[in-house]
């Protein structure tokens, strides 16, 4: 295994550096070999690498797919939350705008005044 000393400016590419050493150990851990390997000895040709990068952004849609539903839910919630603590922290000094809206909806405001 060949070291090297890198200094990083920014912590995010650092951060992505080091998911890939990760992901390099673990595939080395499951699959005995490294990438390079694999390559160089021909055990995976060049089909196969195709399908496996086609798989893996098939994936990578499913994962946006999920971030997307669950941000929206996310956002719902607290739309929801905000709307409650509206209502129910109410300030009294408005109590009875409050009841006056509850009455009398905006649409009919001119035929409750």
């Amino acid at each position: 295994m060949k070291n090297k000393i890198v200094g990083f400016r920014d912590p995010v590419v650092e951060r992505v550096v080091d998911k890939f050493i990760e992901r390099s150990d673990a595939g080395f851990k499951k699959y005995g070999q490294t990438l390079h390997n694999e390559r160089t000895q021909g055990v995976k040709g060049l089909f196969k690498y195709v399908n496996d990068v086609q798989e893996e952004l098939m994936d990578a849609i499913l994962y946006l797919q999920a971030v997307k539903e669950e941000i929206q839910d996310l956002s719902e919630e607290a739309l929801i939350q905000e709307s409650n603590d509206m209502i129910y922290n109410w300030p009294e000094e408005h109590d009875s705008d409050h009841a006056l809206y509850r009455a009398c909806p905006s649409s009919k405001a001119d035929e409750c005044e």
